[in-house]
């Protein structure tokens, strides 16, 4: 069994309960409110603005040994900087206050996120970054689009003004897929398998955590000076 196939299969179950939440289904079929939407928006924006920080602490932890992860980390920078402009755009075009999200914190389940995402990566194994890359690139790629549109309609506001960072990532995300796909099948250490495995289940977890709640949650405590 190649290694793609083991990290799909032992992880499926926590995209499945990704998937089945009754939040996170409801929003593939039926879209967001605005003020959801809005909030979905805040919250990605520092999902993304961590993206590249991420990618990039695990690349200058990559040995040798693991070369190749580090070349395709930098491929990957290259590729998703300054993507958090698009989503500051986009809550720009759906009314939000995005002055407000760069200044206060994501939900609790975002910073916990981000916050596993860096400790993984700079204590557990570099290659780590590979679990958070897998499973942002299943959620756009299969999900993103289909979300873009329900909440579009939902919200009576037609795309692409509101959405460029959803549906462009619903397309872009496949390629990126295919990428990691052949990535992914190169790692044969056990140890970086492992770790892999792990942070792609703690990211769907954390993922959904984020809809786990019949509304979002949004602290609105500002960031330190």
């Amino acid at each position: 069994m190649s290694f793609f196939i083991k990290l799909i299969e032992t992880t499926d179950s926590e995209r499945r309960a990704l998937e089945n939440l009754p939040k996170v289904h409801a929003m593939i079929n039926h879209g967001l409110t605005l003020e959801e939407y809005q909030t979905f928006l805040h919250d990605m924006y520092h999902i993304v603005w961590n993206f590249c920080p991420i990618m990039a602490s695990a690349a200058s932890r990559c040995s040798d040994d693991f070369r190749q992860v580090r070349y395709r980390l930098y491929e990957s920078i290259e590729s998703e900087k300054g993507h958090e402009a698009w989503v500051f755009d986009d809550l720009l075009a759906v009314g939000g206050d995005a002055e407000k999200a760069k200044a206060t914190l994501p939900s609790l389940p975002v910073q916990s996120m981000i916050a596993f995402n860096y400790n993984a990566v700079e204590r557990v194994h570099p290659c780590s970054v590979i679990g958070m890359l897998y499973t942002l690139e299943v959620v756009s790629s299969v999900y993103g689009g289909r979300v873009a549109t329900a909440i579009s309609r939902a919200i009576g506001i037609p795309g692409p003004r509101g959405f460029t960072f959803l549906d462009s990532h619903a397309s872009m995300d496949l390629d990126h897929m295919a990428k990691l796909t052949e990535l992914v099948k190169t790692i044969e250490a056990p140890a970086a398998q492992q770790a892999i495995i792990n942070a792609t289940r703690v990211n769907f977890w954390l993922f959904g955590q984020v809809f786990s709640q019949p509304v979002f949650n949004q602290p609105a405590t500002a960031r330190a000076a």
